[in-house]
């Protein structure tokens, strides 16, 4: 229904649709007789009630890209057969504008059976060669049987590429050359054993990233940090013994992996209180302290509760990162 409609029926107290089918017809088709379709509430309620028909045009079919080869003979290995596959899959797709992130290899064997190998990719391409090189050590897995005489190669998972020059001299791209190397690895090993990391909407430093199958599609970004952090943390952050600290700031002294560190300048604190839908009740909120030591080393490290925060004994020290 069109929104000025509704906006008409909305200042004369219809509100529901209980309040529009309670409305004498005749009253309501002198306001609207020369509404359009949409415009006219009558006929929609007609249409919701089963009382009119309301046409519908279903989308049309996806467009299929597959190529094929249909051979004299029947034969034992289709390898000879996969480049030229892949050149008239690839000039499908750039007739179209499109890339794929799937390929489905079928051949199909004389006694009526058939074999399938799938190859997948991070994102959509359509480079013939690329493609190739997806099935290295893979079609060995096809049994031959008696032979077969028909192959055919289909692209699956078909988005829209629009190829783009990023660079001035027009070179090739860094994270193009990443996408074809994590297609191989993948090709090779299998999705789940080649993950990378992703942005999380968390606070907590240790929870800001999750590892999710380097196939999967990209996750909507999230914001940075407000202050600078470290770009590599400790795995696990490491505790620190504190010879002398500052009140309400960092230590003055520390000793950490043996070694006795002197803090020359800190800026901080920034303050990350728990998450209560992740954290066990009683976790203590930290203070991070970005400090610099007598040899110019910068650390990240942090103080967990406060003294008579009742979570706890005296407030504990970690050091959870280095800066470059």
């Amino acid at each position: 229904m069109e929104e000025k409609t509704g906006l008409l029926l909305h200042r004369l107290g219809l509100k529901t649709i209980g309040d529009l089918a309670a409305i004498p017809r005749l009253s309501l088709t002198r306001r609207f007789a020369r509404a359009e379709l949409d415009g006219n509430p009558l006929m929609r309620l007609d249409q919701a009630m089963g009382r009119a028909s309301e046409p519908i045009s279903s989308p049309d079919a996806p467009p299929v890209f597959r190529t094929l080869a249909r051979l004299a003979e029947p034969i034992q290995d289709p390898t000879p057969h996969l480049p030229e596959l892949c050149k008239a899959l690839c000039a499908q797709l750039a007739g179209e504008g499109m890339g794929c992130r799937k390929l489905r290899l079928t051949v199909y064997h004389t006694d009526g059976e058939f074999s399938t190998i799938t190859a997948a990719m991070s994102r959509p391409s359509r480079e013939a060669r690329h493609l190739e090189r997806l099935f290295e050590g893979k079609l060995e897995r096809i049994n031959p049987g008696f032979g077969f005489d028909l192959i055919t190669l289909e692209a699956g998972g078909v988005e829209e590429l629009v190829i783009a020059q990023h660079r001035l001299e027009g070179g090739a791209e860094d994270d193009l050359d990443l996408a074809r190397l994590i297609d191989r690895l993948v090709a090779r090993f299998g999705a789940s054993a080649v993950t990378r990391p992703t942005p999380w909407a968390s606070h907590v430093p240790e929870r800001a990233q999750n590892w999710q199958s380097a196939m999967a599609a990209p996750t909507a970004p999230v914001s940075p940090p407000a202050r600078d952090r470290p770009l590599r943390l400790f795995e696990h952050p490491e505790e620190i013994r504190v010879l002398y600290a500052v009140p309400e700031g960092p230590p003055a002294q520390f000793i950490w992996r043996r070694q006795t560190l002197h803090v020359t300048r800190y800026a901080g604190p920034e303050r990350i209180a728990p998450e209560w839908w992740n954290d066990r009740p009683g976790t203590r909120l930290r203070d991070y302290f970005k400090v610099e030591d007598q040899t110019g080393r910068r650390f990240w490290l942090y103080r967990e509760g406060l003294h008579g925060d009742g979570r706890g004994g005296a407030p504990r020290w970690f050091l959870h990162g280095a800066f470059a």
